[in-house]
Protein backbone atom coordinates (compact mmCIF):
# COMPACT_ATOMS: atom_id res chain seq x y z
CA UNK A 1 0.00 0.00 0.00
CA UNK A 2 1.49 3.49 -0.61
CA UNK A 3 1.89 5.41 1.97
CA UNK A 4 -0.21 9.19 2.40
CA UNK A 5 3.06 10.84 1.36
CA UNK A 6 3.76 9.05 -1.48
CA UNK A 7 -0.04 9.06 -2.82
CA UNK A 8 0.26 13.25 -1.92
CA UNK A 9 4.12 13.53 -3.90
CA UNK A 10 1.86 11.14 -7.03
CA UNK A 11 -0.65 13.59 -7.40
CA UNK A 12 1.48 16.84 -7.25
CA UNK A 13 3.64 14.49 -10.10
CA UNK A 14 0.41 14.21 -11.98
CA UNK A 15 -0.20 18.05 -11.09
CA UNK A 16 2.43 19.18 -12.55
CA UNK A 17 2.10 16.90 -15.74
CA UNK A 18 -1.41 18.73 -16.79
CA UNK A 19 -1.06 21.07 -19.68
CA UNK A 20 -1.08 24.69 -18.66
CA UNK A 21 -3.35 27.53 -20.36
CA UNK A 22 -1.21 28.21 -22.97
CA UNK A 23 -3.86 30.49 -25.21
CA UNK A 24 -5.02 32.64 -22.36
CA UNK A 25 -0.68 32.97 -21.93
CA UNK A 26 -0.62 33.46 -25.44
CA UNK A 27 -3.25 36.09 -25.69
CA UNK A 28 -1.48 38.40 -22.94
CA UNK A 29 1.37 37.66 -24.79
CA UNK A 30 -0.03 39.20 -28.02
CA UNK A 31 -1.38 42.28 -25.93
CA UNK A 32 1.41 42.81 -24.22
CA UNK A 33 3.99 42.96 -26.96
CA UNK A 34 1.34 44.82 -29.60
CA UNK A 35 -0.91 46.73 -27.26
CA UNK A 36 0.38 50.16 -27.76
CA UNK A 37 0.00 49.35 -31.69
CA UNK A 38 -3.68 48.39 -30.79
CA UNK A 39 -4.27 51.67 -28.69
CA UNK A 40 -2.79 53.59 -31.10
CA UNK A 41 -5.48 51.83 -33.84
CA UNK A 42 -8.00 53.11 -31.72
CA UNK A 43 -7.40 56.71 -30.86
CA UNK A 44 -7.23 56.81 -35.19
CA UNK A 45 -10.54 55.42 -34.97
CA UNK A 46 -12.12 57.00 -31.78
CA UNK A 47 -11.29 60.47 -32.89
CA UNK A 48 -11.48 60.24 -36.96
CA UNK A 49 -14.99 59.55 -35.73
CA UNK A 50 -15.57 62.50 -32.89
CA UNK A 51 -13.67 64.27 -35.72
CA UNK A 52 -14.13 62.85 -39.43
CA UNK A 53 -13.18 66.68 -41.18
CA UNK A 54 -10.37 67.27 -39.72
CA UNK A 55 -8.75 65.24 -37.23
CA UNK A 56 -6.74 62.94 -40.13
CA UNK A 57 -6.55 65.87 -43.05
CA UNK A 58 -3.41 66.18 -44.36
CA UNK A 59 -2.14 69.44 -42.52
CA UNK A 60 -2.94 68.09 -38.92
CA UNK A 61 -0.96 65.00 -39.95
CA UNK A 62 1.91 67.32 -40.91
CA UNK A 63 1.40 69.92 -38.00
CA UNK A 64 2.18 66.50 -35.82
CA UNK A 65 4.35 64.75 -37.00
CA UNK A 66 6.89 68.76 -37.39
CA UNK A 67 5.89 69.91 -34.11
CA UNK A 68 6.30 66.03 -32.66
CA UNK A 69 9.85 65.29 -34.24
CA UNK A 70 11.64 66.58 -31.58
CA UNK A 71 10.10 65.40 -28.65
CA UNK A 72 10.48 62.03 -30.59
CA UNK A 73 14.35 63.05 -30.74
CA UNK A 74 14.74 63.55 -27.18
CA UNK A 75 12.66 60.76 -26.61
CA UNK A 76 15.33 59.04 -27.90
CA UNK A 77 17.96 60.90 -26.08
CA UNK A 78 16.26 59.69 -22.79
CA UNK A 79 16.06 56.30 -24.05
CA UNK A 80 19.75 55.62 -24.59
CA UNK A 81 21.19 56.29 -21.44
CA UNK A 82 18.02 54.28 -19.89
CA UNK A 83 18.78 50.79 -21.96
CA UNK A 84 22.11 51.31 -19.34
CA UNK A 85 19.83 51.60 -16.24
CA UNK A 86 20.86 55.85 -16.37
CA UNK A 87 19.10 58.88 -16.82
CA UNK A 88 19.75 62.36 -18.73
CA UNK A 89 17.65 65.10 -16.99
CA UNK A 90 19.69 67.74 -18.99
CA UNK A 91 17.87 67.05 -21.98
CA UNK A 92 15.40 69.57 -21.84
CA UNK A 93 18.23 72.58 -21.29
CA UNK A 94 20.53 70.81 -23.73
CA UNK A 95 18.00 71.60 -26.53
CA UNK A 96 16.88 74.81 -25.49
CA UNK A 97 20.73 75.75 -25.34
CA UNK A 98 21.41 74.16 -28.62
CA UNK A 99 18.32 76.26 -30.19
CA UNK A 100 19.54 79.25 -28.99
CA UNK A 101 23.26 78.84 -29.89
CA UNK A 102 22.20 77.81 -33.73
CA UNK A 103 20.10 80.97 -34.30
CA UNK A 104 22.42 83.31 -31.93
CA UNK A 105 25.60 81.92 -34.08
CA UNK A 106 23.54 82.75 -37.08
CA UNK A 107 22.37 86.53 -36.12
CA UNK A 108 24.88 87.30 -33.67
CA UNK A 109 28.21 85.49 -35.46
CA UNK A 110 26.97 85.87 -38.62
CA UNK A 111 28.15 81.90 -39.36
CA UNK A 112 26.34 79.98 -41.99
CA UNK A 113 23.87 77.63 -40.71
CA UNK A 114 25.64 74.50 -41.48
CA UNK A 115 28.47 75.74 -39.41
CA UNK A 116 26.42 76.55 -36.48
CA UNK A 117 24.60 73.45 -36.57
CA UNK A 118 28.44 71.73 -36.44
CA UNK A 119 29.08 73.98 -33.78
CA UNK A 120 26.09 72.66 -31.65
CA UNK A 121 26.69 69.08 -32.48
CA UNK A 122 30.07 69.14 -31.33
CA UNK A 123 29.04 70.86 -28.13
CA UNK A 124 26.53 68.44 -27.37
CA UNK A 125 29.32 65.74 -27.80
CA UNK A 126 31.26 67.30 -25.26
CA UNK A 127 28.20 67.83 -22.30
CA UNK A 128 27.63 64.22 -23.18
CA UNK A 129 30.64 63.04 -22.78
CA UNK A 130 31.46 65.00 -19.26
CA UNK A 131 27.83 63.88 -18.11
CA UNK A 132 29.69 60.44 -19.33
CA UNK A 133 32.57 61.18 -16.93
CA UNK A 134 30.47 62.30 -13.80
CA UNK A 135 28.66 59.21 -14.13
CA UNK A 136 31.32 56.90 -14.45
CA UNK A 137 34.57 58.45 -13.32
CA UNK A 138 33.61 60.33 -10.12
CA UNK A 139 30.92 57.71 -9.51
CA UNK A 140 27.78 60.50 -9.21
CA UNK A 141 24.26 59.05 -9.59
CA UNK A 142 22.99 59.99 -12.71
CA UNK A 143 20.26 61.74 -11.69
CA UNK A 144 22.19 64.47 -10.43
CA UNK A 145 24.85 64.47 -12.09
CA UNK A 146 22.60 65.04 -15.28
CA UNK A 147 19.97 67.46 -12.92
CA UNK A 148 23.34 69.74 -12.26
CA UNK A 149 24.27 69.70 -16.00
CA UNK A 150 20.86 70.94 -17.37
CA UNK A 151 21.08 73.93 -14.43
CA UNK A 152 24.47 74.74 -15.73
CA UNK A 153 23.38 74.23 -19.63
CA UNK A 154 20.48 76.78 -18.71
CA UNK A 155 22.82 79.35 -17.37
CA UNK A 156 24.60 79.20 -20.25
CA UNK A 157 21.37 79.70 -22.60
CA UNK A 158 20.55 82.67 -20.42
CA UNK A 159 24.05 83.79 -20.23
CA UNK A 160 24.28 84.13 -23.95
CA UNK A 161 21.20 85.37 -24.84
CA UNK A 162 20.92 88.38 -21.63
CA UNK A 163 17.85 86.53 -20.93
CA UNK A 164 16.08 87.61 -23.81
CA UNK A 165 14.74 85.90 -27.01
CA UNK A 166 16.82 86.02 -30.22
CA UNK A 167 14.37 86.98 -33.53
CA UNK A 168 15.77 85.21 -36.77
CA UNK A 169 14.36 87.41 -38.97
CA UNK A 170 17.36 87.14 -41.96
CA UNK A 171 17.50 83.61 -41.43
CA UNK A 172 18.50 82.01 -44.80
CA UNK A 173 15.53 79.73 -46.71
CA UNK A 174 18.43 76.35 -46.60
CA UNK A 175 17.92 76.74 -43.13
CA UNK A 176 14.59 77.61 -42.23
CA UNK A 177 13.81 74.91 -45.73
CA UNK A 178 15.02 71.56 -43.83
CA UNK A 179 11.80 71.82 -41.82
CA UNK A 180 9.38 72.02 -44.55
CA UNK A 181 6.92 69.68 -46.07
CA UNK A 182 7.54 67.76 -49.33
CA UNK A 183 5.53 65.87 -51.02
CA UNK A 184 3.34 66.07 -48.01
CA UNK A 185 5.83 64.03 -46.39
CA UNK A 186 7.27 66.67 -43.33
CA UNK A 187 11.06 66.78 -43.19
CA UNK A 188 11.44 66.72 -39.22
CA UNK A 189 9.56 63.21 -39.78
CA UNK A 190 12.11 61.52 -42.51
CA UNK A 191 14.96 62.38 -39.46
CA UNK A 192 13.34 60.91 -36.83
CA UNK A 193 12.92 57.99 -39.44
CA UNK A 194 16.56 57.88 -40.27
CA UNK A 195 17.85 58.33 -36.47
CA UNK A 196 15.21 55.38 -35.45
CA UNK A 197 16.58 53.02 -37.95
CA UNK A 198 19.88 53.50 -36.74
CA UNK A 199 19.39 52.99 -32.96
CA UNK A 200 17.20 50.11 -33.66
CA UNK A 201 19.84 48.69 -35.87
CA UNK A 202 22.42 49.30 -33.06
CA UNK A 203 20.00 48.43 -30.30
CA UNK A 204 18.51 45.25 -31.83
CA UNK A 205 20.94 43.85 -34.13
CA UNK A 206 24.64 44.68 -32.97
CA UNK A 207 26.46 43.43 -29.98
CA UNK A 208 26.65 46.85 -28.55
CA UNK A 209 22.89 46.98 -28.07
CA UNK A 210 23.08 43.61 -26.58
CA UNK A 211 25.79 45.44 -24.32
CA UNK A 212 23.92 48.05 -23.20
CA UNK A 213 20.81 46.13 -22.35
CA UNK A 214 22.64 43.58 -20.45
CA UNK A 215 24.21 46.65 -18.33
CA UNK A 216 20.71 47.85 -17.69
CA UNK A 217 19.76 44.66 -16.29
CA UNK A 218 22.53 43.49 -14.01
CA UNK A 219 26.05 45.75 -14.05
CA UNK A 220 27.58 43.94 -12.24
CA UNK A 221 27.02 40.46 -14.59
CA UNK A 222 27.98 42.64 -17.58
CA UNK A 223 31.53 43.72 -15.65
CA UNK A 224 32.01 39.68 -15.25
CA UNK A 225 31.56 38.95 -18.57
CA UNK A 226 33.89 41.40 -20.06
CA UNK A 227 31.59 44.47 -20.81
CA UNK A 228 33.55 47.84 -20.44
CA UNK A 229 30.48 48.98 -18.27
CA UNK A 230 31.57 52.31 -17.97
CA UNK A 231 33.05 53.17 -22.04
CA UNK A 232 28.76 51.74 -23.12
CA UNK A 233 27.54 54.04 -20.10
CA UNK A 234 28.95 57.28 -21.81
CA UNK A 235 28.78 56.16 -25.17
CA UNK A 236 25.14 56.29 -24.50
CA UNK A 237 25.51 59.75 -22.54
CA UNK A 238 27.24 60.65 -25.47
CA UNK A 239 24.46 59.71 -27.73
CA UNK A 240 22.02 61.59 -25.85
CA UNK A 241 24.07 64.72 -26.05
CA UNK A 242 24.52 64.31 -30.07
CA UNK A 243 20.31 63.71 -30.29
CA UNK A 244 19.31 66.87 -28.05
CA UNK A 245 21.49 68.79 -29.98
CA UNK A 246 20.05 67.61 -32.99
CA UNK A 247 16.88 68.17 -31.53
CA UNK A 248 18.00 71.69 -31.32
CA UNK A 249 18.91 72.68 -35.05
CA UNK A 250 15.23 70.96 -36.04
CA UNK A 251 13.59 73.10 -33.20
CA UNK A 252 15.16 76.34 -34.35
CA UNK A 253 14.40 76.04 -38.18
CA UNK A 254 10.51 75.41 -37.22
CA UNK A 255 10.20 78.52 -34.38
CA UNK A 256 13.06 80.50 -36.42
CA UNK A 257 14.14 82.07 -32.87
CA UNK A 258 16.02 81.36 -29.76
CA UNK A 259 13.98 81.42 -26.59
CA UNK A 260 15.97 80.09 -23.43
CA UNK A 261 13.20 79.16 -21.82
CA UNK A 262 11.50 76.93 -24.53
CA UNK A 263 13.60 73.91 -23.87
CA UNK A 264 12.71 72.30 -20.34
CA UNK A 265 9.01 71.75 -21.27
CA UNK A 266 10.45 68.67 -23.33
CA UNK A 267 11.53 66.60 -20.68
CA UNK A 268 8.23 65.25 -19.39
CA UNK A 269 6.84 64.59 -22.83
CA UNK A 270 10.07 62.86 -23.55
CA UNK A 271 10.69 60.53 -20.91
CA UNK A 272 6.86 59.66 -20.71
CA UNK A 273 7.21 58.63 -24.36
CA UNK A 274 10.55 56.80 -23.69
CA UNK A 275 8.83 55.13 -20.77
CA UNK A 276 5.59 54.08 -22.22
CA UNK A 277 7.32 52.69 -25.19
CA UNK A 278 8.96 50.41 -22.76
CA UNK A 279 5.41 48.21 -21.74
CA UNK A 280 5.54 47.03 -25.71
CA UNK A 281 7.00 45.50 -28.47
CA UNK A 282 9.94 44.64 -25.99
CA UNK A 283 7.96 44.66 -22.59
CA UNK A 284 10.16 45.47 -20.34
CA UNK A 285 12.72 47.11 -21.57
CA UNK A 286 13.20 50.65 -23.20
CA UNK A 287 13.26 49.99 -27.56
CA UNK A 288 12.84 52.20 -30.60
CA UNK A 289 9.51 51.16 -31.68
CA UNK A 290 7.46 51.14 -28.40
CA UNK A 291 9.09 54.51 -28.47
CA UNK A 292 7.46 56.10 -31.49
CA UNK A 293 4.52 54.03 -30.94
CA UNK A 294 4.64 56.34 -27.42
CA UNK A 295 5.03 59.35 -28.99
CA UNK A 296 2.72 58.86 -31.59
CA UNK A 297 -0.09 57.56 -29.55
CA UNK A 298 0.56 60.52 -27.51
CA UNK A 299 0.18 63.29 -30.38
CA UNK A 300 -2.87 62.29 -31.96
CA UNK A 301 -4.59 61.44 -28.37
CA UNK A 302 -3.72 64.96 -27.35
CA UNK A 303 -4.47 66.91 -31.43
CA UNK A 304 -7.30 65.65 -31.19
CA UNK A 305 -8.65 66.29 -27.59
CA UNK A 306 -7.58 69.47 -28.13
CA UNK A 307 -9.95 69.42 -31.76
CA UNK A 308 -13.14 68.81 -29.40
CA UNK A 309 -12.06 71.83 -27.53
CA UNK A 310 -10.06 71.03 -24.02
CA UNK A 311 -8.01 73.68 -22.70
CA UNK A 312 -4.43 74.34 -23.38
CA UNK A 313 -3.54 73.45 -19.78
CA UNK A 314 -5.08 69.76 -20.14
CA UNK A 315 -1.67 69.06 -21.84
CA UNK A 316 -0.02 69.37 -18.56
CA UNK A 317 -2.00 66.92 -16.48
CA UNK A 318 -2.37 64.53 -19.30
CA UNK A 319 1.56 64.16 -19.77
CA UNK A 320 1.92 63.80 -15.85
CA UNK A 321 -0.70 61.20 -15.91
CA UNK A 322 1.09 58.73 -18.70
CA UNK A 323 3.91 59.33 -16.91
CA UNK A 324 3.04 57.69 -14.10
CA UNK A 325 1.12 55.32 -15.71
CA UNK A 326 4.44 54.15 -18.00
CA UNK A 327 7.07 54.05 -15.07
CA UNK A 328 3.99 51.43 -13.59
CA UNK A 329 3.10 49.44 -16.62
CA UNK A 330 7.15 49.49 -16.94
CA UNK A 331 7.55 48.23 -13.91
CA UNK A 332 5.45 45.64 -14.44
CA UNK A 333 6.80 44.75 -17.63
CA UNK A 334 9.89 44.29 -16.20
CA UNK A 335 8.81 42.21 -13.67
CA UNK A 336 6.92 39.77 -16.15
CA UNK A 337 10.14 39.44 -18.00
CA UNK A 338 12.54 38.44 -14.93
CA UNK A 339 9.41 35.96 -13.50
CA UNK A 340 9.36 34.11 -17.44
CA UNK A 341 13.04 34.45 -17.79
CA UNK A 342 13.48 32.35 -14.03
CA UNK A 343 10.67 29.95 -15.13
CA UNK A 344 11.94 29.26 -18.52
CA UNK A 345 15.43 28.16 -16.64
CA UNK A 346 14.10 25.82 -14.14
Amino acid sequence: MASPAGSVAGDNHQVDKQPKPKGRNRLSEVFSTYGLAVVFVLVLVVFSLLKPASFLSAANIGNILTSQSVTALLAFAVMMPLTTGRFDLSIGYHVGMAQVLVIGLQVNNNLSWPVAAAIVIVIGLVVGLVNGILVTRFKIDSFIATMGMGSLLYGVSNWYTDGQQIAGFDLPDSFTGITQVIGHVPLPAVYVGVVAIILWVILERLPAGRSLYVIGSNARAAELSGIGVARCVTATLIASGVLCALAGVVLASILRSGTPSVGPEYLLPAFAGSLLGATSIRPGRVNVGGTLLAILILAFSFSGVQQLGAPFYVEYFFNGGILIIAVALSVYAGIRRRKAAVAANT
